[in-house]
């Protein structure tokens, strides 16, 4: 089975230690990640989508996609 997660968070390291903990998990980066800026609370936050295969397991829409 093929799983897809797409991560978020502040631009502060967090959100680094969080991408950079699913890929030492086995998750693979997959495309660009992206950026947005809100002017009212002056942030900027970041999304990078990561995708993992999983042998051995059916895809069931109620597990906890980053225990995998």
């Amino acid at each position: 089975m093929k799983l897809y997660r797409f991560l978020t968070g502040p631009d502060e390291s967090s959100f680094c230690h969080r991408v950079t903990d699913a890929l030492n998990k086995g998750w693979q980066l997959h495309g660009s990640p992206s950026l947005t800026f809100d002017p009212q609370l002056g942030k900027t936050y970041c999304g990078q989508a990561v995708t993992k295969e999983v042998e051995g397991k059916d895809y069931d829409p109620s597990m906890k996609l980053g225990e995998q």
